[in-house]
């Protein structure tokens, strides 16, 4: 029976996270956006805490806690700064859990413990200059060699890629199968064809690293095959579903961190010889803006309990993706426009919220996609 009752042991990781992103993340967010760099240095802090493997089994050193505790550390990671928490999501959900999910023994037991422990990072490389959400239409290929397989491609808008250690790399091993012919390979940052060609400058998410990646005759061994064979469309959905989920909660979680900052400057502004807040046009805003939130995080959560208990949920992953992305561009839009002219200044974090809340809608599946999904999932 769905319940929407957090247990006292996530409450606790919940103020954990909270006190870690208050503590460690907020002073360093104005210069990570400024420079547009990730601060690599949380990573050995999260995992020390075992906020990298919340959803892995202690035999990795995970805590093994499932996917709605996660979403928590997302929603709570989010609120502080949603750029850096896109790189740390990237890694744990996009970049390591598939290879604990589809890889085999010796992949896990390679990449996961020094991933979960902070202190290696991955990425995840699926979209291509010339596709976007049409995850089938990539061009990569990875053609068979007497030492295993060499691929070609150029990768785009690659998370984590200036700084990863390991890539998880979708490439064509039989283009005649279409999806049912990607494969997906580990690929590590020093093997020789592997090039970042640019890191990325953003509008939003400016502390989040994205780069451009090239594959050129770069050789791979047999056993960096995700899993050891070819076809592997399916981890690269499931990859997308689970990130969904979380993409639901951490866009629910931006519009929130708008909704609080809204609510304290209505509070202390004063305009005709009161706060802002006794005004009832405002008053009404606000009401509309909160109760959108709630809704948005329902839903995200709703679609985490499913994942955790097993579920279908490619229906409600896609509705929490697409409504909590819609919810938080009208939230962080209304929140500047009752900040005023300091909403559109730097040194007040809405402006910043409204700026990270634009990818929620392009990233991982456009709404338009999501959209397409959830009507092929209700029969149409």
């Amino acid at each position: 029976m769905l319940s929407y009752a957090f247990t006292e042991e996530q409450e606790d990781i919940r103020a954990m996270v909270r006190e870690f992103a208050e503590g460690e993340i907020a002073p360093l967010v104005e210069e990570a956006e400024k420079n547009e760099t990730f601060p690599v240095e949380i990573m050995p802090k999260l995992g020390e805490l075992g906020l990298l493997g919340i959803v892995f089994p202690e035999e990795y050193g995970g805590i093994d806690a499932g996917k709605i505790t996660e979403c928590i550390f997302v929603e709570e990671m989010t609120k502080v700064c949603a750029g850096i928490t896109a790189s740390v999501n990237a890694h744990a959900d996009l970049a390591s859990f598939p290879i604990y999910k589809f890889g085999n023994d010796e992949q896990r037991a390679k990449y996961l413990p020094d991933a979960i422990a902070g202190q290696t990072i991955g990425a995840y490389a699926i979209t291509e200059p010339n596709t976007g959400s049409d995850a089938a239409g990539l061009a990569t290929s990875a053609k068979k060699s007497a030492n295993g397989y060499v691929i070609n491609g150029r990768k785009n808008f690659i998370t984590n890629g200036n700084i990863c250690d390991f890539c998880l790399v979708a490439a064509y091993t039989d283009k005649e199968k279409r999806g049912e012919g990607i494969s997906v390979f580990i690929v590590d940052r020093d093997t020789p064809g592997f090039e970042v060609t640019r890191k990325l400058e953003k509008m939003g998410h400016r502390s989040s690293d994205t780069a451009e990646l090239v594959f050129e005759d770069c050789e791979v061994p047999e056993e960096s095959l995700l899993g050891g064979k070819e076809g592997a469309f399916g981890a690269l959905m499931e990859a997308l579903i689970t990130g969904r989920v979380s993409h639901g909660v951490k866009s629910a979680a931006i519009a929130e961190a708008a909704l609080e900052q809204a609510l304290k400057y209505a509070e202390e502004r004063e305009a005709f010889g009161r706060s802002l807040s006794k005004f009832q046009a405002l008053r009404f805003k606000l009401a509309t803006m909160a109760t959108k939130v709630e809704a948005a995080k329902a839903l995200a959560y709703k679609a985490a309990w499913l994942y955790e208990t097993g579920q279908p949920c490619v229906k409600e992953a896609s509705m929490a993706k697409y409504f909590s992305a819609e919810v938080a561009d009208e939230v962080t839009r209304d929140a500047v426009q009752i900040h005023g002219g300091y909403g559109y200044i730097t040194e007040y974090p809405v402006e910043r919220m409204y700026r990270d809340a634009k990818l929620a809608s392009i990233t991982e599946g456009t709404s338009e996609i999501q959209q397409l999904i959830i009507s092929k999932e209700i029969g149409l």
